[in-house]
């Protein structure tokens, strides 16, 4: 249980960092509430992220215990439904995370009582959150003996204590201060991180500032409403002196009379040389010119202004008392929270202490949290040629946070950064360049045209060819610059392969280029191939295509047991395309012959252990298969939609497989996550290939 003796500790960052660390170690996990406004119980942002990030089917409604009206009424009956409610929600869940009320009803001393005896009655480890912010380590350790005491008094357990949102000091200090904590009853108190504060976490976006002070949308980008506002500005001075106090991020209010600063601010949020701001709001509800309402739709206005009837006082009051919740906004704040949390707690080290065992299921959360990791243990480099797009600038954003993967983005570089700016995203980490006017354009343009000399190819006519982005991509790829790129997002399956067919090429020892699934299923992950590339293959491209999956399991720790599939299991049938089949699985011994596989094996023999004991009993990839090949590219394709849409699987992909270097296509319509996935599993395939090529 999380809990904390006071408000704005931000415990919720805490409580999202053991969510992660718990979806990496059992199947189940499982979010609590014990007390939540009434209103709370239909929509709390932050339990709805943590349930969501928890990957649980629990209904939001069904996870909180109690209201505070609850508590009110009738203490004792109200920690009655806590208790039962949690067991309803720890009957579905093989681990737990509790998170304490938040200090919006009642007095900080008796509320931490109430959390206590919470704990103590769910029998649930205390982790104590407490904040730094304007604190000296002395009055941290002064704060955090209270509530242990307190805590021992209700015969809860205090697990660790976690300071965070630390300002004026150094955190280690604060850590220096609390060492040696020691309960009533002699047990050590440990520290489990000190944390400073990073105020992003805390911001508002847009769209609750316009909620707080009523206002309505003018102009400007709808989904730049979820953009965080970092500070807050009311410009009462001249237009000189606000240009002199503007950052980013920065919401600005201005009397809605003052058109001079209107101006302003549009023409400082478009220039390249000054910050670019999250927001502008208008304020005492005079009525705007018609001859200024046509020059500002003029400009096709993608910073938020809005509008509100309210005096500057009461309008500066209302956007300054919003604090903005982990669970809303752009998915930033998440983001941030788990790379800025996670660089001081371990969240694994927590749950030891637990006894937590770990599950030998993977689950879709488990693989990705795989993923992430991998990643970061061999850090590549990707480009992404499609820098125009917002969901790449977002999806790189994220993975900059976390410091995963090193990036290359392609485009303007100045139109670039000026929309990285209005999205909130960071893109210091990343090299930003433009192919159409870059230092290494013409030895890129010399590489391809030896390249491509067979195809009378000339130095003039590739020289426009590199300034496309797929083509420059390719080219920092096969120079050896980045290890693998990602594209597809803007651009069609031709646009993105082509390229890397002629620039890269086919490893060694592969003759075709295949792909690859892989199925997220409820329990494991699976390989599916080919699914999207090679419509009929060949005995021989069969059996290139089994080869190249087994390694793409390999290298996404799962263990290669191959199922050549078809309509019939062992010798019981014939027929072209069962001999196909056939022959292929014998080409696969051959090629590989420490690899397991069996064929032809149908479907339901290749997955099911109760159908394989019948159909192929000795086998030891029958019913235990991880990478299914299908006999062709219609069997492929459409099994892996149905699994997807019957089974609820993630389908991840597809990834290219048999190229010298990772190249891979995006779906027009990927989500942001889908690029995320995309860019770290390319990550950890360009990983494999350096592996591979020196072992």
């Amino acid at each position: 249980m999380v809990a904390s003796p006071e408000g704005n500790t931000g415990k919720s960052a805490i409580a999202l960092s053991l969510v992660e660390a718990a979806v990496a170690t059992v199947e189940r996990v499982g979010v609590f509430r014990p007390v939540a406004r009434e209103q709370d119980r239909q929509s709390d942002p932050i339990l709805s992220a943590l349930l969501s990030r928890a990957g649980s089917s629990i209904d939001p409604v069904d996870a909180v215990g109690a209201t505070y009206e609850d508590v009110h009424a009738d203490e004792d009956e109200a920690m009655a439904r806590i208790v039962s409610a949690y067991h309803r929600v720890a009957e579905q869940s093989d681990l737990v995370i509790v998170l304490g009320s938040d200090f919006t009803d009642v007095t900080g001393p008796t509320e931490f009582s109430f959390n206590a005896r919470v704990a103590a009655n769910l029998s649930a480890r205390l982790v104590l959150v407490v904040h730094g912010d304007g604190r000296t380590g002395e009055q941290v350790r002064t704060v955090v003996e209270m509530c242990v005491h307190e805590a021992q008094a209700q015969h809860a357990s205090v697990l660790g204590v976690v300071c965070n949102r630390v300002t004026g000091v150094d955190p280690d200090a604060v850590t220096l201060a609390l060492e040696g904590l020691v309960a009533q009853d002699g047990t050590a108190v440990p520290v489990l991180a000190t944390i400073a504060d990073l105020p992003l976490l805390s911001a508002p976006t847009v769209r609750d500032v316009m909620g707080a002070v009523d206002g309505t949308q003018l102009w400007g980008d709808e989904a730049a409403l979820d953009r965080e506002v970092e500070d807050i500005l009311v410009g009462g001075m001249n237009p000189e002196h606000i240009l002199e106090r503007l950052s980013d991020g920065q919401l600005c209010i201005a009397a809605s009379d003052r058109v001079e600063i209107l101006l302003t601010l549009i023409a400082a949020h478009t220039s390249d040389r000054l910050p670019t701001l999250s927001g502008v709001v208008l304020n005492g509800g005079f009525e705007l010119g018609e001859r200024v309402r046509e020059l500002v739709d003029g400009l096709n206005l993608r910073l938020p202004v809005i509008e509100t009837a309210g005096h500057t006082y009461e309008t500066a009051r209302a956007a300054a008392s919003v604090r903005g919740l982990l669970g809303q906004g752009s998915g930033r704040k998440t983001t941030a929270a788990l790379a800025h949390v996670g660089a001081r707690l371990d969240a694994r080290a927590v749950l030891e202490q637990l006894d937590v065992r770990p599950t030998t299921v993977v689950t879709p959360l488990m693989f990705q949290h795989q993923l992430v990791e991998r990643a970061a243990q061999h850090r590549r480099h990707i480009v992404l040629p499609e820098g125009s797009d917002d969901r790449i600038l977002r999806a790189a954003g994220r993975v900059l946070t976390r410091d995963l993967v090193d990036l290359t983005i392609l485009g303007e570089v100045g139109a670039l950064q000026r929309r990285a700016q209005e999205l909130g995203v960071d893109l210091s980490g990343a090299t930003l360049r433009d192919p159409a006017d870059d230092p290494d354009a013409e030895r890129l343009a010399e590489l391809y045209t030896d390249l491509r000399r067979h195809k009378g190819m000339t130095l003039e006519t590739a020289r426009t060819v590199v300034t496309d982005a797929n083509h420059f991509g390719t080219l920092l790829v096969r120079d050896g610059q980045c290890d693998g790129m990602v594209s597809g997002a803007a651009h069609t399956t031709a646009d993105t392969i082509r390229p890397a067919f002629q620039v890269i090429g086919t490893a060694e020892g592969s003759n075709e280029v295949s792909s690859a699934f892989l199925m997220c299923l409820a329990d494991r992950v699976l390989v599916f191939a080919d699914c999207a590339v090679i419509p009929e293959p060949t005995s021989e491209e069969l059996a290139g295509i089994a080869v190249a999956s087994a390694a793409t399991a390999h290298a996404f720790g799962i263990e290669p047991r191959v199922a050549m599939l078809s309509y019939s299991t062992g010798e019981s049938g014939s027929g072209r395309e069962v001999e196909k089949v056939r022959e292929a699985t014998d080409l696969v011994r051959e090629a590989a012959p420490d690899l397991p596989v069996a064929g032809p094996i149908q479907y339901d023999a290749a997955v099911e252990p109760s159908v394989a004991a019948s159909k192929m009993p000795d086998s030891p990839v029958a019913g235990r298969a991880t990478v299914l090949i299908f006999p062709d590219l219609n069997t492929g394709n459409n099994t892996y939609k149905a699994v997807q849409r019957m089974a609820g699987a993630l389908a991840v992909g597809p990834l290219l497989q048999g190229l010298a270097r990772p190249v891979n296509d995006l779906s027009r319509g990927a989500l942001e996550d889908d690029i995320v996935n995309t860019i770290l599993m390319t990550a950890v395939q360009a990983a494999s290939d350096d592996a591979g090529s020196t072992s």
